[in-house]
């Protein structure tokens, strides 16, 4: 058939008109498309929420004592907006002989004195609010302090309060009284404790001072339902829920004897935690309901009062399939963020990329379906990650995490790639380390990543203006503080800026597919791709080589180029250069964020921009003019 003159014009023209518009980043071109795919509804504010841990004694000191509080906080809050920061989580603040440094609570509604006032959290959210910062308070449901009120008149036997603690008569055994099991602290030693008044045994599987409440009592759960409420009523968005796991331990049985737990061969000191296997003292069935009750208070509360959706986070280490139950099920709600420690738990100074994958994938291949994944790399009971995957990791560790979907949490100062601060033994106070002796308790310390946080290279790193700080400064504060690293380009702080400027920008790592896989031993790739929207893909190089990968091999409908759109310090690359997918070269200890260049026909409808494939529209209208070109 013969191709008439304007029929080849005609598809031509096509062509040609969209080799023009698509020059242009926003053609001016409306048309009401209609997506085959369905929209996907808005996401929630937590749901790819940047968290961020502040532990208030070691955060800002405004008043010399050493210790930070709720008015250093205040002050410097506006400091996590510039990070990109949604919310903050605030280790607790309540009223506390500080046996456990707040984590033993003597009143679950008050605000301790070396903290502030009520008057000063009050000030705090009015300061948040303003910043547009969530504030999330810990809620710590396991246990109160043996200076609480409740304690005092369980132990006298008020019968308001008799059975809010669990409370045993012990074992009898040839005329002499034993704990009525075996059960072992987490801080070492027996978890029971007799109390002469009483003339009974009282759980604690943590510090002696940190008595357990009795979950199996109703009106020990209506009174922490309230505390829930008293503080929802501040306007506080949602809580962190503490050592969860513990919360209930196996019931007495018929004869009201507690049993034994089994041993582990492996730990020969019957005073370690590790002594035996914690059958019954944690991970009961109860617990998981429990968790969907505080969450039924949290959705109450807000039909009631309105507002945005309010949030728990829930702290376990749990093996991974009875994490993934603290999310819900078919007809209960659960923690919107059961916290994600594999990459504390499983990564190590010598995991590859094959380990990274991996921890990566259990977390996403055992989420349910319709639920948030989130990313936790450190916090105030574990070694930082400068510490613990190295300083020189820093960046690529916090561009992972920031490029993977859902939600992360930093602890404050791993921005600045802060590290461990050596202890001595007189120096130490963490419980956990002061229950054993000066030759083991490096390895129990919790004080090494709890130091103060390193503000500039003024007296005590800007945090006080005290003679002592509670626990001693870094020796490094005068090269990492935040004052110093702001005025450098790529330094930890800006890179770490960078990154959730990114995030917030790219529709892709918000709501992106994610493929994650390790293009050998030493680099980790992560694609996260969007239909009708930009590619993104991360790389990291894990060890010391120069690494040259062929990105198409992995991900075969990448484009020939990619551009830099994130750098780290060690990198040779520049934002804005354009590379070779097919031969990617990366530097030692090197990461960054690669972009796919604009490889979308954007078209406007209905005021919103959207996009669609290049690609596909150059081969429709490709049959377009083969068509015109034989009718």
């Amino acid at each position: 058939m013969m191709i008439t003159h304007r029929s080849a014009a005609l598809a031509l023209g096509l062509l040609q008109l969209l080799a023009v518009v698509h020059g242009q980043p926003f053609p001016n071109y409306h048309a009401n498309f209609v997506d085959i795919e369905e929209q996907p509804t808005d996401l929630k504010w937590w749901q790819t929420g940047a968290f961020y841990q502040i532990y208030p004694r070691s955060f800002k000191d405004s008043n010399g004592d050493g210790v930070g509080d709720l008015n250093g906080i205040s002050e410097r809050l506006s400091y996590l907006k510039e990070l990109g920061i949604t919310a903050t989580w605030l280790s607790p603040i309540f009223t506390s002989p500080m046996a456990d440094f707040g984590y033993d609570i003597a009143n679950f509604t008050e605000i301790a004195a070396i903290f502030g006032t009520m008057a000063d959290f009050e000030n705090l959210m009015k300061v948040a609010k303003q910043l547009d910062i969530k504030i999330i308070l810990d809620f710590v449901p396991n246990h109160s302090s043996d200076e609480c009120e409740w304690f005092k008149r369980s132990a006298a036997g008020d019968p308001e309060f008799k059975d809010f603690y669990v409370w045993h008569p012990g074992r009898m055994v040839n005329g002499t009284r034993h704990p009525p099991s075996n059960w072992v602290s987490v801080f070492r030693g027996s978890a029971w404790q007799w109390h002469e008044r009483r003339q009974e045994y009282y759980l604690h599987q943590f510090v002696k001072k940190q008595p357990d409440l009795n979950y199996r009592n109703p009106k020990v759960r209506e009174a922490m339902n309230n505390v829930l409420r008293f503080w929802l009523a501040k306007g506080v968005s949602g809580f962190r829920i503490d050592a969860v796991p513990h919360v209930f331990e196996i019931a007495p049985d018929a004869q009201n004897q507690y049993r034994d737990e089994p041993r582990n061969d492996w730990d020969n000191d019957p005073d370690d935690y590790g002594y035996l296997q914690h059958i019954y003292t944690v991970d009961q069935p109860e617990t998981i309901d429990l968790v969907y009750s505080w969450r039924a208070v949290l959705d109450e509360f807000q039909r009631v009062h309105g507002g945005e959706e309010r949030i728990l986070m829930a702290e376990t280490y749990s093996p991974i399939d009875i994490v993934m139950q603290y999310y819900g099920n078919a007809t209960a709600e659960g923690a919107q963020l059961p916290f994600n420690f594999l990459q504390i738990s499983e990564l190590t100074n010598s995991s590859n990329a094959w380990a990274y994958a991996g921890t990566v994938q259990k977390w996403l291949q055992h989420m349910p379906k319709g639920r948030t994944a989130n990313w936790v790399l450190g916090n105030h009971d574990k070694p930082r990650v400068g510490s613990r995957l190295g300083r020189d990791r820093v960046d690529m560790l916090n561009m992972l995490t920031a490029t993977l979907p859902g939600a992360s949490v930093t602890y404050q100062g791993e921005e600045l790639g802060m590290t461990d601060v050596w202890i001595s033994w007189k120096d130490t106070v963490d419980p956990s380390a002061c229950n054993t002796n000066p030759s083991i308790y490096e390895q129990f310390s919790r004080d090494p990543e709890r130091t103060p946080f390193q503000w500039s290279d003024a007296a005590d790193a800007g945090f006080s203006n005290a003679s002592k700080t509670w626990l001693p400064i870094g020796e490094d504060y005068r090269q990492i503080n935040v004052e110093l690293e702001k005025t450098q380009p790529l330094s930890h702080l800006n890179v770490y800026k960078q990154l959730w400027k990114l995030r917030t920008q790219a529709k892709t790592l918000q709501r992106g597919e994610t493929d994650v896989k390790a293009l050998n031993d030493n680099v980790l790739a992560v694609k996260r791709y969007l239909q009708h929207d930009d590619t993104f893909v991360t790389l990291l190089n894990i060890y010391d080589g120069v690494e040259t990968v062929n990105l198409q091999q992995s991900f075969p409908d990448l484009p020939a180029q990619l551009k830099v759109v994130m750098v780290a310090e060690r990198s040779k690359f520049k934002v804005g250069d354009l590379i070779n997918s097919t031969s990617v070269q990366l530097q030692p200890k090197d990461s960054f964020v690669l972009q796919s260049t604009s490889s979308y026909f954007g078209y406007a409808t209905n005021g919103e921009i959207r996009q669609l494939p290049v690609l596909a529209i150059y081969l429709w209208l490709a049959q377009v003019a083969l068509y015109l070109a034989h009718h």
